[in-house]
This record gives C-alpha cells, structure tokens and sequence, in this order.
C-alpha cells in the first residue's frame, strides 16, 4: 500500500472516529490529508471504500497478528491478550469506527469484516478452551465475546498512561476468560 493510501486510512479513522462516517465529507478528508478531495479518487473510488478498507484491513491484521502470536507462544491466550490490548491502546480511533459506522459499509465488505472477526473468535476460542476444557464451544465463544467487549473499551477507559492501562486490562482481560 502507498504512503498516501496509508495516510488517507489514518486521517480517515480519525475523523470518522470523531465526527462519524456520515459526518465527514471527501472535500473534510482531502482537506485533512492536505489535497483537494477529488484528489483522494486517485487512491479509493469513494468514501465507502476507504471505509471497507479501513475495517477490512484491521480484521485482517488482528487475524493474522492473533495467529502469529499463538503459534510462537509458550502461553497462547497471554499472547492474545496482549496483543489485542495493546492493539485497542494503539487504535481506539478505529474501534470508535468500528462500532458507530459498521452500518454504512458495503454489503461484500460487512460479510468479510465478519467472516474475519469469526475466524479470530475461534482463535481465542480455540486456546481458551485448551486451558478451560470443560467449556464448550459456544460458552467459549461468548466468552471471548465479552472480552473483547471489556479490551474494546479503551475509547472510553483509558484515563491513566499507556503502560499502566495496558497492564490493567491485560489483566482484567485474562481474568474475565478464565473466569
């Protein structure tokens, strides 16, 4: 991906996560990324797909990043943890987006976002239920649910510094699934 892309995504996410999807026009984004909005037709073919992108693109690395961590870790869920808290502390921007806008993506990029984040469930179910055998699969998946319902809070709970936050949820994460 270009370096314009890239930057396109970063000051997409964070005028969305402050204004909203619907509230932040080509002409805000171009202006923000310091070209005219026409200009950003160049890079996406329009303001939906600089947001499938967005969530695509994030569904994709935690899915990919979730798998790496699990298979070069000697504890597979603290990995996981770990990763994701950290992840939500460096992109609450994109949870805000997630969560608000999910409704004006395009059809086709809803059902991947959704196929991936399923793919990433069982991930974390999957190692959950090595350390909690007694769960089954559905327990486990709702489990992992209101986890990351818990690590996806950072907009709104991260009211002390990065290092101590990150401790704390690391924490409460790996409390709540072993619950």
């Amino acid at each position: 991906m270009s370096e314009r892309r890239d930057q396109i995504l970063a000051t997409a996410a964070g005028l969305f996560a402050q204004r909203g999807f619907h509230g932040v026009s080509i002409a805000d984004l171009g202006a923000a990324c310091g070209i005219s909005g026409p200009a950003l037709y160049k890079h996406f073919p329009g303001k939906e797909q600089i947001l499938a992108e967005m969530l695509v693109g994030i569904s994709e690395e935690l899915l990919t990043e979730g798998r790496r961590r699990v298979a070069g870790a000697e504890r597979p869920l603290d990995a996981l943890v770990a990763w994701h808290v950290s992840f939500a502390l460096e992109h609450p921007e994109l949870i805000v987006v997630q969560d608000r806008d999910w409704s004006s993506l395009p059809d086709e990029a809803r059902e991947q976002v959704r196929r991936l984040q399923r793919a990433y469930v069982e991930v974390w179910a999957t190692e959950l239920r090595a350390v909690r055998p007694q769960l089954d699969a559905r327990e486990a998946k709702a489990v992992v649910h209101a986890t990351f319902g818990l690590l996806n809070s950072t907009p709104h709970s991260a009211l002390v510094g990065r290092d101590r936050m990150h401790d704390v949820l690391w924490r409460m994460g790996r409390a709540a699934l072993l619950a």
